[in-house]
């Protein structure tokens, strides 16, 4: 019989219950006296639909009301994809744990199956992220971007629906819904860098609230957690939302960190990127140290030209 009961904080598209429900599990499995619910709430990201988050405040949209639950203690943890959680978190609360990093690249679904470097002259790409569009122009600057929201299953319903010839996808989404035989191509970084966080979760939870802390804690993975950590330090330095097109992707390995971070115009014609290596002990310094070096090559002058057209 469970002695005491946990209600997590989640939107309600089909991944986000896919996320919610595999912590769940998680913490059930490890503790048998605990009950878990799950407490849906819709997000302003949920209800905008017809409207580039670029033009109605970027990233918060899929957190903000799911925080003010967790601060006015209606849940008691909120699981959020990594990449929709803004650089700052608000006072009060905290990352209680990142679990295991799920693929972090994005992927492409295409129509005919063809991928990227065969899809026709002035093919319709749907996307509705600065990032992905930034980086597709600058790799093929004959493409048309077509702005693509809503849930994965309607994205993938207008691949046809609207004539596309290729949607882009984070890879991570695509096979937690069980969906891997539908991607064309898992594109190389070389190609599309992704977004901070891409592919980790986010558990947040209240700081000083040790006994919640002590339940999510073993979800916590180490490796993962220095990676997204340094990845975060990046955009924070840089101050970077939806607004603006910023990528980057950090690994560990017999080198220590390595971080690769950059900054591109939304048409794609001016790419600013840059690596960093360094001990893992350091990962936030390198991000932060990695930012330094691409606001010092021009980036500041991107990002403040995009901030001022988001606000025009």
């Amino acid at each position: 019989m469970a002695e005491q009961t946990i209600v997590i904080g989640t939107r309600g598209s089909q991944l986000a219950l896919w996320q919610a429900n595999w912590v769940k599990k998680a913490i059930e499995d490890s503790h048998r006296d605990v009950a878990v619910e799950l407490s849906i709430i819709k997000t302003k990201g949920d209800k905008i639909l017809d409207v580039p988050l670029a033009k109605v405040g970027g990233k918060g949209l899929f957190v903000k009301e799911i925080e003010e639950a967790l601060l006015d203690r209606r849940i008691d943890l909120a699981v959020h994809s990594m990449k929709d959680m803004p650089a700052d978190i608000p006072a009060g609360l905290c990352i209680g744990a990142i679990p295991k990093r799920e693929e972090p690249r994005d992927v492409i679904i295409s129509r005919e199956n063809r991928p990227l470097d065969q899809l026709k002259h002035g093919a319709r790409i749907g996307t509705s992220s600065l990032r992905r569009a930034a980086q597709l122009l600058h790799v093929r600057p004959d493409f048309v971007i077509v702005p693509l929201r809503g849930n994965l299953d309607t994205r993938l319903k207008k691949l046809h629906a609207e004539s596309l010839d290729a949607i882009v996808l984070a890879a991570a989404g695509v096979r937690r819904m069980g969906l891997s035989e539908r991607i064309t191509q898992v594109l190389d970084e070389t190609v599309m860098l992704p977004a901070v966080g891409q592919g980790a979760l986010c558990i947040e939870i209240r700081e000083q609230d040790p006994r919640i802390a002590a339940v999510v804690g073993p979800l916590d993975d180490a490796a993962t957690r220095t990676v997204v950590l340094g990845e975060r330090a990046f955009l924070n330095r840089l101050e970077g939302g939806c607004q603006v097109p910023i990528a980057a992707h950090g690994h560990i390995d017999n080198r220590g960190y390595t971080l690769t971070g950059l900054v591109c115009d939304v048409d794609g014609s001016h790419r600013i990127e840059q690596v960093r290596t360094g001990p893992e002990s350091r990962s936030e310094r390198i991000g932060i140290e990695l930012a330094e070096a691409l606001l010092a090559e021009g980036a500041g002058d991107i990002l403040e030209r995009l901030n001022a057209d988001a606000h025009n």
